[in-house]
């Protein structure tokens, strides 16, 4: 992994994605801000435009956002185009199906983010050729790929398949991309700004509070010796980003017009309703500060940013709004109670992260939500007093502390001592079954499937720390040996169909000489401190053998 000239970091995310660079010799970090249609912004908006069919992407990021609409006596005239696809990360999360955007038939989530990568990528390997026109993308360039914090192994593997089918590594297992979670990325990012604060003491604990547009995802890092972070506490991860205030914005709209006009509006104008939404986000929760004073009410003007729904709009609800012109008025309580359930959250994940942390020194707000006047006041009232020296604080260019961060991560990938462990791991085996082991899981020949633990949730562990077993033969002359890896969000589990439960992935080993016959041993080793698990194994004399982790997608 060592024969690489150039570091990407990508940060993906649900609502604005970016990537910055830098070359191994020279590592001035430089955060791209040159999009389609855009100059200066340091992300570009996750969302695609297809053609009618939703076969080929025709714009990607900010070209892909709904246009204004144009008025019309009769029906829209946008109603024509494919509509823009957007927030499709969050399929990846851990989260119910009725709460996961819909995607238009012929669209599944993999699609959109393999397109989403396959057009990001496009950029980054023109502007790594720009600039170095020497450096061979697919052999000389590592790329950090960001993900948040509640990320299972399973969506890890899923962003790898997606890196892999746009076309940005070689082949799938490559080494050429590693992964950081999102919060872990803004904390190496945060520490020349807890130089700036002179809180650069080995053993000072600070919280990282990364407050995306879909998650807001926590860590809380120790810093140790030689500029090494340490993690205090198991990372923590909500869906409370951003984009659920623009929910809250969709719900009050819904009392406004009526569900069934807003259902409609979702199915058949997309993009009426996007460019709507828009319009809430710039001119009005981006000025929210949360002070009724510095509130002015704001008119929203239906005919302008949404004319398409005077057709859906029925009875009481109609009557209502031609008496008002088809103007909404969006009061301080209303928008308040757009932001207050997201930011409420947002609080009680924080409160549990410093509850298990103990005292800490700083806490920093990143992300692009971060920019809230509204949750940096919030945040300020409730942890002024937990925090010592009242030190919360947002970052210089907090939209860019993810990727930045992840990119010097990669070019020091030392900087990263240690990580605690969101579940435990094992393996399943199968022991001679015994009395008093529970009859009906008695297998043939005396056998019964059984969990074994390998390493134990909230545990921290070095990044290349190894853990595993040694393993005998079952039969003389076997060759290979497959054993299947689960997960639990427990720390003591007896089999491996317990609640909590999840198979991870198969481990697939060779058990070479079968000459020997039973003399043989094999032990393999699984680490799990690299955000990937990964695989090794040894035979009796200590040779290397080879060893495949398989994860389940």
């Amino acid at each position: 992994m060592d024969d690489f000239r150039v570091v990407i970091s990508i940060d993906f995310g649900t609502t604005y994605s970016g990537f910055a660079y830098a070359h191994k010799v020279n590592t001035e970090i430089i955060t791209n801000d040159s999009w389609p249609e855009q100059i200066g912004p340091l992300k570009t908006h996750t969302v695609l435009q297809y053609d009618k069919n939703y076969k080929n992407v025709e714009e990607w990021g900010y070209p892909a956002l709904a246009k204004k609409p144009k008025k019309s006596k009769g029906k829209s005239k946008n109603q024509v185009a494919s509509r823009p696809i957007e927030h499709f990360k969050l399929y990846l999360g851990n989260m119910p199906d009725n709460e996961k955007p819909v995607l238009p038939k012929g669209i599944t989530y993999k699609k959109a983010i393999v397109d989403y990568l396959k057009c990001m990528g496009k950029l980054m390997k023109e502007t790594i050729g720009t600039r170095w026109p020497n450096v061979k993308f697919m052999e000389q360039v590592l790329i950090i790929l960001t993900v948040p914090a509640g990320f299972s192994d399973q969506a890890k593997a899923i962003m790898r398949e997606c890196i892999y089918e746009a076309g940005l590594i070689n082949v799938k297992n490559s080494e050429k991309l590693q992964f950081t979670t999102e919060p872990e990325a803004a904390a190496v990012y945060c520490m020349k700004v807890l130089k700036e604060h002179t809180l650069n003491i080995v053993g000072t604990n600070f919280l990282i509070v990364d407050c995306g547009g879909g998650t807001v995802d926590l860590t809380t890092r120790q810093l140790l010796e030689n500029d090494k972070l340490g993690e205090k506490t198991i990372r923590d991860c909500g869906f409370c980003g951003g984009v659920y205030v623009d929910k809250g914005f969709l719900v009050f709209i819904g009392g406004k017009i009526g569900h069934q006009a807003l259902r409609l509006l979702q199915e058949n104008h997309y993009g009426q309703l996007q460019y709507m939404v828009q319009e809430f986000c710039r001119k009005v929760k981006l000025l929210f500060t949360g002070v009724k004073e510095e509130y002015k009410t704001f008119e929203l003007d239906l005919e302008e940013v949404c004319p398409i729904v005077k057709q859906y709009v029925t009875d009481d609800k109609k009557e209502q709004l031609e008496d008002d012109e088809w103007i909404i008025e969006l009061k301080f309580e209303d928008v308040k109670k757009m932001f207050d359930p997201v930011i409420n959250k947002i609080v009680r994940l924080i409160r549990e992260q410093i509850k298990n942390s103990g005292p800490i020194s700083a806490m920093f707000l990143v992300g692009g939500f971060s920019e809230s006047k509204y949750l940096q006041k919030r945040i300020r009232e409730e942890f002024l007093n937990q925090v010592k020296n009242n030190n919360i604080s947002v970052p210089s260019q907090p939209v860019a502390a993810i990727v930045r961060g992840a990119l010097e991560y990669g070019l020091n990938m030392k900087k990263i001592k240690s990580r605690r462990l969101p579940l435990s791991y094992g393996i399943e085996l199968a022991p001679l079954w015994k009395p008093g082991d529970p009859p009906e899981r008695r297998q043939t020949h005396d056998r019964i499937f059984k969990f074994r633990r390998l390493v134990e949730k909230g545990i921290e562990v070095d990044v290349d720390q190894e853990f595993g077993l040694e393993l005998h033969p079952s039969y003389a002359n076997q060759t290979e040996l497959s054993i299947e890896v689960y997960s639990t969000t427990e720390n003591e589990a007896t089999y491996c169909d317990e609640p909590g439960m999840k198979k991870v992935g198969e481990l697939r080993l060779a058990f070479p000489d079968p000459h020997l016959g039973f003399q043989r041993t094999i032990k393999f080793t699984l680490t799990f401190g690299q955000m990937e698990i990964r695989a090794y194994a040894r035979n009796q004399q200590g040779r290397s053998t080879n060893a495949i982790f398989e994860f389940l997608v």
